[in-house]
């Protein structure tokens, strides 16, 4: 009993101070007037016993790599984390999952660190802004960064440095700023330009490099970065960065923290199966052929009904839709697409000898290779699958139209139109009518000629329950 009253008020000692930590560590999210910037006390506050997160990341930054670090960087913060590093090997990505990423890590309660590794990484495009945008940068020796000009302006229109389309009296050193030629471009470059200089001021790092990184597509290496201010430690490994970290200072929410990595637990955070199933889903490959399966289940439920093609068509109509709106795609390929998908369907339909199906191909395979609307190669639908779906889909079609001229050619096989042709024998004479037995039913037979019982006669028509004959002689 008194042992549990002891523990009780110890606890009751020590949760006071607790909450008051956890407190400060979160002010940021609170609107309490005491806890602004004007009014806050620049405190330090060392974080002692909170665990160490890493995130890492490998390849193009897309959807679900955002999806990822975003969920990451919120669940390190409910664990009560003291860090996040976010180890990065990237050679860029999409510019809405990266402002994704950025934001996460601007709004965190905790700092974060980007550590480009293992040698041999790098963080080109994307990836430098992530760097920017993080509270500690750091990279591995053997490493680089930098080219963050915006991919679309390595397109045509754009006048690389040094290419022979610039005049003579134009500087043709490779550091020489793109020069765009069009409005778009010229406000991507400034959008992108004028983003990096933002972050850089807001971590104090070097500005000048930052904006010539976009406009020159500049890079840099490990030791370079460190030189030129953009980074502020290189490390071998992450545990040789959290031994650089221990007793670090930096600012959070306008209050000084320190790190305390000595003997403290890393988790490393691996993707859960909804960031895989997500990750899946999004390469633009799987969401062409997710689309495609989607489409034609809907069409063959609705040519048979309760063959259940329709449940599995749904199914992969939504998830293909869901994968694309996070994708950038080009609404005039997907049109051409779908208008591809529904001239091929209406050549099945009613067909027209192959126009439609022809025209319905040719613009199938324009819209595949229109449908992504960016340059980089990690969200490009690859060639090969386009060349296959579209060479499947031509054979169904060649398929389809032998099948209907084969059709168009056969013999008729029921109905009246079945009985022209058939040689039979008159059975009778009814009331003056001759008869025959065809198809295992009586007919009245009409001829031009005098008709008798056994006489041979081949059915030229049929009107009117009435079979039209010609009398056939013996030879």
């Amino acid at each position: 009993m008194w042992i549990c009253l002891v523990l009780m008020t110890l606890f009751l000692g020590i949760a006071p101070g607790q909450s008051s930590s956890q407190g400060n560590s979160h002010s940021n999210s609170h609107s309490n007037p005491e806890s602004s910037p004007e009014n806050a006390p620049n405190t330090n506050t060392p974080m002692r016993y909170g665990s160490i997160w890493l995130l890492k990341v490998q390849g193009a930054i897309g959807p679900a790599t955002a999806d990822y670090l975003d969920r990451g960087i919120t669940s390190a913060i409910d664990d009560q984390a003291q860090l996040v590093v976010i180890q990065m090997d990237t050679p860029g990505g999409l510019d809405k999952s990266m402002r994704q990423i950025v934001q996460a890590i601007l709004a965190s309660d905790i700092p974060i660190a980007t550590y480009v590794a293992p040698s041999g990484a790098r963080a080109a495009s994307a990836g430098t802004y992530i760097l920017y945008a993080s509270h500690v940068a750091a990279m591995a020796p053997g490493t680089n960064l930098g080219a963050a000009t915006p991919v679309q302006l390595g397109a045509p229109g754009v006048t690389p440095p040094g290419s022979p389309e610039q005049t003579d009296d134009q500087d043709s050193d490779p550091d020489t700023p793109l020069e765009p030629t069009t409005t778009m471009e010229r406000k991507a470059i400034n959008d992108a330009a004028a983003y990096i200089q933002s972050l850089a001021e807001l971590r104090g790092r070097n500005l000048e490099w930052a904006v010539d990184a976009v406009r020159s597509a500049s890079t840099l290496t490990a030791q370079e970065a460190l030189n030129q201010n953009v980074i502020e430690f290189i490390a071998d490994d992450t545990k040789h960065l959290l031994t650089q970290l221990n007793g670090y200072e930096m600012s959070i929410n306008n209050s000084k923290v320190t790190l305390t990595t000595d003997n403290v637990s890393l988790v490393d955070h691996q993707p859960d199966w909804r960031n895989q199933f997500l990750a899946v889903i999004t390469d633009p490959s799987v969401a062409y052929i997710l689309l495609l399966v989607g489409v034609y289940g809907l069409v063959f439920e609705f040519s048979n009904p309760g063959t259940g093609s329709g449940i599995l068509g749904g199914i992969c109509l939504l998830v293909a839709m869901y994968a694309l709106q996070v994708l950038p795609i080009s609404y005039t390929g997907l049109s051409l697409m779908l208008l591809g998908l529904a001239l091929m369907v209406a050549e099945a339909l009613s067909p027209s000898f192959g126009l439609l199906g022809i025209g319905g191909i040719v613009a199938f395979a324009i819209g595949s290779v229109m449908l992504m609307d960016t340059d980089l190669p990690a969200f490009q639908i690859a060639i090969p699958v386009i060349l296959g779906v579209t060479t499947v889909s031509a054979a169904l079609m060649i398929l389809l139209l032998g099948m209907i001229w084969r059709s168009r050619h056969t013999r008729v096989v029921s109905g009246m139109d079945s009985l022209t042709g058939t040689i039979t024998n008159i059975e009778s004479i009814y009331k003056g009518q001759p008869m025959v037995w065809v198809h295992s039913e009586r007919w009245p037979v009409h001829c031009d000629q005098p008709l008798s019982v056994g006489d041979s006669v081949r059915i030229t028509g049929a009107k009117d329950l009435i079979l039209y004959a010609e009398k056939e002689t013996p030879p």
